[in-house]
């Protein structure tokens, strides 16, 4: 059984490679909860189930041109970690659609038995997006 760093330096050895989908299909278990800083109609902040993180990872890499990314981390303790995540990206579609922008987010992943069972996102949204 793997334990939580293991987990955490295999996630972030496959998202330095852009390989969302094998992170998602190795490390996650069917249970997986995910929640974002913000969400909408078409994406919720809160999202559940394998099935419905592997959409989510496609939408994302079917709707952002990505120039680079760089992941720091893990930072382990006890049954969790953070990575740190700089991304460099052209949306494709919606209102940034054409507009190159560069993010940083932080990523909060618990771990049980060897798979990540929650992953948590924080980011700024600008405004008042934490209210």
């Amino acid at each position: 059984m793997a334990n939580t760093l293991e987990t955490g330096k295999k996630l972030v050895e496959l998202c330095r490679q852009g390989k969302y989908l094998d992170a998602v299909d190795t490390l996650y278990s069917k249970d997986i909860v995910s929640i974002e800083a913000k969400g909408d109609a078409a994406m919720p902040a809160r999202t559940q189930g394998i099935e419905a993180i592997r959409g989510k990872n496609k939408w994302w890499m079917e709707n952002h041109e990505i120039h680079g990314n760089e992941v720091k981390g893990p930072f382990p303790h006890g049954d969790r970690f953070v990575a740190v995540m700089k991304m460099d990206v052209t949306p494709k579609a919606g209102p940034h659609a054409g507009k190159r922008m560069q993010f940083e987010e932080a990523a909060l992943y618990t771990v049980r038995d060897g798979k990540i069972v929650r992953e948590e996102f924080f980011y700024d949204m600008g405004g008042d997006a934490g209210a």
